[in-house]
């Protein structure tokens, strides 16, 4: 399989749960601004969408939404525990995370790393995302991953999203078992092997 990504992007949570499930993967980085691949391909040709994650399949056929691509992975490989089993209400807890996240937390932090919105506008909108955040933090709890202390394809969302507060100044230690749940995840060696292979971490 072969990965679209971009470098810190929203991409990174399917890279880590490919790695998780033992799945192999090639990874394509993407210049989001320019729509191109690092192989001078056009991106918008691959994904008419634009943005990142695209996961093409060994048969070619390509799947786009990285709820939708984390849930592909894990059903992929039953076994990695990675995603509750279709049909049961576990499932649709994950479903009900993996909404949350993208909605709520996701494309809430877009605006702030948005050049052209004002100061005033990016001060209320990390006061929006403080407040999911804190929620959040009262689901979380002393829990280690946020389904039944079992790490999961909603616990790489997360995380990758989570990572993004210290570059807006949102500071997550208001929340310490938020800060440490960021740093339970980032110490898990399949998370660390994707961070590395993307050059958000030193060798």
């Amino acid at each position: 399989m072969k990965l679209y990504y971009s470098r810190g992007s929203c991409s990174l949570s399917p890279d880590i749960a490919l790695r998780e499930a033992g799945l192999p993967v090639e990874l394509v980085k993407v210049d989001l601004r320019t729509k191109r691949t690092e192989t001078d391909e056009d991106f918008l040709a691959i994904n008419s969408k634009g943005y990142v994650p695209t996961l093409e399949l060994d048969d070619g056929q390509r799947l786009t939404e990285g709820p939708a691509i984390l849930q592909y992975v894990a059903d992929k490989v039953p076994a990695s525990g990675l995603a509750p089993a279709a049909g049961t209400l576990e499932r649709y807890r994950m479903l009900e995370w993996l909404n949350f996240i993208t909605s709520e937390l996701h494309k809430q932090f877009s605006p702030l790393f948005d050049p052209s919105v004002d100061d005033a506008r990016k001060a209320r909108q990390r006061e929006k995302v403080e407040g999911r955040l804190a929620w959040l933090s009262q689901q979380l709890g002393e829990r280690d991953y946020l389904m039944a202390n079992k790490f999961s394809v909603v616990d790489a969302y997360l995380f990758t999203v989570l990572s993004w507060s210290r570059h807006v100044g949102i500071d997550v230690s208001k929340w310490p078992n938020l800060a440490r749940y960021l740093d339970r995840v980032a110490a898990r060696p399949k998370v660390q092997e994707a961070m590395r292979a993307e050059g958000l971490l030193k060798s």
